[in-house]
């Protein structure tokens, strides 16, 4: 089995019962389960101050595991971007350890794919996921399974019936994105990515549409959006809409940005802040193919 490391780059450990159960779930799967010695630890809101994150990103880095997993994202990594071991983290990729996490930890993925092209994995966090108090989703632990056995090749998924496309296919073209709010607070510092020909996809927690348009928007009139061969949309949730919208919603945030460019925006990628997530490989060139409704996200071997 695998030898999978737990640290906490980010936010502090809010479900400590979560934490112990996604611990649990993963050595019942017969991993080692590395807990790093600041896991647990907090400082404000943070798993630590500054200098104790940064000590347990560089500990992740020489821990020669296969999987170096966050505990949960929450906020912190941006803060820290100036400061981040990029050496010694590409070094690691490159003798094999997959950098796994998602939300907040698209600081760290964006700013290491702009510094040194290292592939990372866009995928679970141990408490939200692996801890869950309903139980672990099964394509997410499927897919994690495919990473740890090296077998995970691709993501396919069907929209909605509204959602029917000219059929059309990318070929060799780099993945990257994740969190959208992450993602666009990078833009214009060092720790942005400049790449054209790209698949650009995002996704969100807590955002109205109105901000979700926000911040697309700054990506649209930064020239990044009309540069890439397409946009995919992942699952945008916990908003609530009010009656001051009068319709406003996410398919009309859908609907004004497919107007504004010639790139195709598809919708329904099943990743985000939700159970059921493939893991997505950041930095990969990828081929993207669509029928229909009907989306084929393949990178061979990563």
């Amino acid at each position: 089995m695998s030898h999978i490391y737990i640290y906490s780059p980010a936010g502090a450990v809010r479900d400590k019962a979560a934490f112990q159960r996604g611990v649990k779930h993963l050595r019942s799967l017969g991993h080692e389960v590395e807990l790093d010695a600041d896991a647990l630890t907090r400082h404000l809101r943070f798993a630590g101050d500054d200098d104790t994150r940064l000590a347990a990103i560089q500990r992740a880095a020489a821990s020669g595991a296969d999987v170096a997993l966050i505990s949960r994202g929450g906020y912190g990594l941006t803060r820290i971007l100036p400061s981040l071991p990029y050496a010694a983290l590409a070094k690691a990729v490159e003798s094999g350890t997959q950098f796994v996490g998602q939300s907040d930890f698209t600081a760290l993925q964006t700013a290491l794919l702009a510094k040194t092209g290292a592939i990372t994995w866009q995928g679970p966090a141990l408490g939200e996921d692996f801890g869950a108090e309903a139980g672990v989703d099964e394509i997410m632990q499927a897919c994690f399974d495919d990473l740890l056995l090296e077998q995970g090749e691709g993501a396919g998924w069907r929209m909605a019936a509204s959602e029917s496309h000219p059929d059309f296919e990318v070929h060799n073209a780099k993945l990257w994105g994740g969190n959208l709010a992450v993602l666009t607070s990078l833009l214009g510092t060092p720790f942005w990515p400049k790449v054209k020909g790209g698949v650009l996809f995002v996704e969100d927690v807590g955002e109205h549409p109105y901000k979700i348009e926000r911040m697309l928007t700054q990506l649209l009139h930064a020239g990044v959006l009309a540069q890439q061969k397409a946009i995919v949309l992942g699952q945008f949730t916990s908003f609530k809409l009010v009656p001051h919208d009068k319709g406003f919603k996410l398919a009309s945030v859908v609907a004004w940005l497919r107007s504004q460019l010639s790139v195709p925006v598809l919708t329904g990628l099943p990743f985000g802040h939700v159970p059921t997530k493939v893991l997505l490989p950041v930095g990969a060139k990828v081929d993207l193919a669509v029928q229909g409704r009907d989306a084929l996200l393949v990178w061979g071997h990563v």
